[in-house]
């Protein structure tokens, strides 16, 4: 059996904490992230989303809770095993996944692939498109516009190999942390938390 992907030491190791009942669903990380990233007005095309959840509390009221959800840019992803091209890739550096679109064939094998459906196909550019953890921002010191824009601090960006980071901090003080389909091996690094404060 080879070795797991998720072995090798990231000089950053990038990832979101979600506080999940800080999320209030105003979609102002769904239109922060299409209006920086031209993301066709489509509702199949974001790179960010947040869902509606239905339950029910302890006595048997319903409740409606959001799931903010975006690429995990996990470490063993299986978006950048499939590719034929080698146009999806991690970056070893940071562990971002990320397409070439110059390389794209828009074959769509890794859009099929991820577990989270963090991708979409963009008509117009003719390629695969999917969350960068805007890339371009985080290189020059800025959260993700979707951090920035979360009015309920839900969303939170770091470097986890910085025990004084934000979300290294939150996850030490979580009284409960999971991640979205941790069975299928991907080892995402969107990290979902309940915190005390």
């Amino acid at each position: 059996m080879s070795l797991m992907k998720n072995s090798i030491k990231k000089e950053k190791n990038l990832a979101m904490v979600i506080v999940g009942d800080r999320c209030i669903g105003c979609d102002a990380c769904y239109v922060s992230c299409k209006t920086d990233w031209d993301v066709p007005a489509i509702k199949e095309a974001f790179r960010t989303k947040v869902f509606e959840v239905e339950g029910e509390d302890i006595n048997g009221n319903p409740t409606i809770g959001f799931l903010p959800t975006l690429c995990n840019h996990c470490d063993n992803a299986p978006c950048v095993d499939v590719c034929p091209t080698g146009a999806s890739f991690k970056r070893d550096e940071d562990g971002i996944v990320l397409v070439e679109p110059d390389m794209c064939i828009g074959c769509k094998a890794c859009m099929i692939a991820c577990p989270y459906d963090a991708r979409y196909y963009n008509e117009e550019e003719q390629t695969v498109d999917k969350c960068t953890f805007c890339l371009p921002r985080i290189s020059n010191g800025l959260d993700p516009a979707c951090v920035t824009t979360c009015v309920g601090e839900s969303r939170n960006f770091g470097d986890l190999n910085d025990e004084n980071s934000n979300v290294s901090k939150m996850l030490k003080d979580a009284t409960s942390v999971f991640k979205l389909k941790e069975g299928e091996g991907t080892s995402p690094n969107v990290y979902y938390v309940t915190l005390n404060y």
